[in-house]
């Protein structure tokens, strides 16, 4: 796991240091005009979508990992800052980081607090993560672009047998980059429509 995320982050680092330079030379290596501007007006858009798309999942990360915290505090767990922040993280991986949220603030619950209370944490936390997750991300989202749940679901398990826990935290900006592109090429619409609908 640990050489996973070790090889993760060098080519993410080295796509990072050296992505102008990668679009520059795929752009050059384009026969025409049209498709060098077709090519840049992509990533353009890419950058954009993708850029928006990750700002607001951390703002809404940042609110679930604030209200979790002190919801926790609230239920007498103590330490919202930990709740709070691992909240925060596993929110970033779609449906498995908020499943194991439920687990793990069942196991929590049932450790520290006596039997009746032992639920409230993982009900309290599911319900946050359903007003987020269902409710608030949808309705900001959807103007940028939207992706089919079952594509996202397939995403996230192809891209977490590759690379682990950073392949489920890139498997949906990989798919909505993936949707952008064929978008913009004329015979890639048709799959674009699919991974949208």
């Amino acid at each position: 796991m640990l050489a996973r995320l070790f090889t993760t982050m060098i080519v993410l680092f080295f796509l990072l240091a050296a992505g102008d330079r990668l679009l520059k030379g795929f752009i050059e290596v384009l026969p025409r005009f049209s498709d060098k501007r077709q090519a840049v007006d992509i990533a353009s858009q890419i950058q954009r979508q993708i850029g928006g798309y990750l700002f607001t999942i951390t703002v809404m990360n940042a609110a679930v990992g604030l209200v979790t915290g002190l919801a926790m505090w609230a239920c007498g767990l103590g330490d919202p800052i930990l709740w709070g922040s691992a909240a925060f993280l596993m929110n970033y991986v779609p449906i498995l980081g908020p499943l194991a949220g439920v687990g793990m603030f069942s196991v929590i619950g049932i450790v520290i607090l006596e039997w009746p209370y032992a639920l409230l944490p993982p009900a309290v936390y599911l319900l946050i993560h359903i007003a987020e997750g269902e409710i608030i991300t949808p309705f900001l989202l959807a103007k940028r672009f939207t992706l089919n749940p079952v594509l996202v679901i397939v995403s996230l398990f192809f891209w977490h047998a590759v690379w682990g826990v950073p392949g489920a935290l890139l498997a949906v900006p990989l798919l909505a980059m993936f949707k952008i592109l064929c978008d913009r090429v004329e015979p890639l619409q048709p799959v674009g429509h699919i991974i949208g609908s």
